[in-house]
């Protein structure tokens, strides 16, 4: 889970949102770089492959992609 990061990600504990469709799922932002983020989330499994990540304190809303899934993580890269 990282090991062929681009860039470093930094650690941060943010409240942020994955927005598809008309739907908003909240998540927490654990990791961040200018390429990607790791996500935590009540389940991964209706979430789908591409979204926007809007992390509101940080003024961000990215176009993103999952690469990973774990149990109640995600990591997306920025498109």
């Amino acid at each position: 889970m990282g090991g062929k990061r681009v860039t470093p990600r930094r650690r941060v504990l943010k409240a942020g949102l994955i927005v598809f469709g008309d739907r908003t799922v909240d998540c927490t932002v654990r990791n961040l770089s200018p390429k990607g983020a790791a996500l935590e989330v009540v389940s991964p499994l209706s979430i789908p492959d591409r979204f926007k990540l809007v992390v509101p304190t940080d003024h961000l809303t990215q176009p993103c992609h999952i690469i990973w899934r774990a149990e109640k993580r995600i990591g997306v890269v920025f498109d």
